[in-house]
């Protein structure tokens, strides 16, 4: 029955609306909405500035429209540690065509104002520790980024990055690898914020056809470690993997295969690039939609 009182129609704790969320409460929300529809995220990676910055943001807003949960836009940079041949060649594209960190910034800026997927920022270490991690967070923080993934940052560095990035809350994502020892597996997973890397095969990024054996094993290992969603990335190119890939993580990350795409779809007009984008990206979101 309505009551018939104005206090006892208002909820006492009235839901924070979700523009007033912190981002890395951003990132939460969506993947408690993923939980709450029965889906898992697709999570693509798109270099900013390949092959230029009006292009990136409009294959972001792309992503978006295709049913993408999130984002990974990465910080071209000449000597990347974790990267195959396709991101490394889309790196080089970007930083030949002028790309800077304040054209990363403005990229994310623009996009994160037209877009609903929270966007974070995958850059090096070097690139975070050379403008001054306050300035960096700051930067992010003000490009409406949800935070960052840097995969070349030790656990044992990691402290101040950390700090900064929970005072500004923004997520630090850390990342295992199958060659991570399980004791040291276990401490990065329950430091890692927003969500935990589960990179698939040892080595470098790149598409592959096939789930490398004990895969599997090893995301339902690490869910008893730490409580924030596991995404796997590294390998992942097409619709049945991403499908095999969500039925036991959060969500999937897709990189090369993405970035492929683009480089391939280059010399057209940027009309149909996106679309082409687009088109790449909407199967895969189906894949793991449940």
């Amino acid at each position: 029955m309505k009551s018939n009182t104005m206090a006892h129609d208002t909820p006492k704790f009235a839901p924070v609306p979700i523009s007033k969320l912190r981002p890395i409460d951003k990132l939460a929300a969506v993947f408690a909405a993923n939980r709450a529809a029965g889906r898992k995220a697709l999570a693509p990676f798109v270099t900013a500035g390949d092959p230029d910055v009006a292009t990136s943001v409009a294959v972001l807003e792309a992503i978006d429209r295709a049913g993408a949960s999130l984002c990974e836009l990465g910080v071209p940079y000449s000597d990347p540690i974790a990267d195959g041949p396709v991101i490394q060649s889309s790196y080089t594209r970007a930083l030949g065509a002028g790309i800077t960190l304040e054209g990363m910034f403005g990229i994310a800026r623009e996009a994160s104002a037209r877009v609903q997927m929270p966007i974070l920022a995958m850059a090096s270490y070097s690139l975070i520790f050379r403008r001054g991690i306050e300035r960096f967070v700051a930067d992010a923080t003000a490009a409406g980024l949800a935070g960052f993934v840097v995969p070349d940052l030790p656990l044992e560095e990691s402290d101040e990055l950390d700090a900064a990035c929970r005072t500004a809350g923004l997520a630090l994502v850390r990342l295992v690898t199958p060659t991570t020892p399980p004791d040291r597996a276990e401490q990065i997973a329950r430091r890692s914020t927003g969500f935990l890397y589960c990179v698939s095969v040892a080595g470098v990024t790149g598409a592959r056809t096939e789930l490398p054996p004990g895969l599997i094993e090893r995301i339902e290992w690490l869910r008893t470690k730490t409580d924030v969603p596991i995404l796997v990335g590294f390998g992942i190119s097409g619709a049945d993997q991403a499908r095999a890939v969500a039925a036991v993580a959060d969500g999937v990350i897709v990189g090369s295969a993405l970035v492929r795409q683009v480089a391939e779809l280059a010399s057209q007009p940027r009309e149909q690039l996106v679309a082409g984008v687009e088109r790449f990206i909407a199967p895969l979101a189906t894949a793991v939609s449940g």
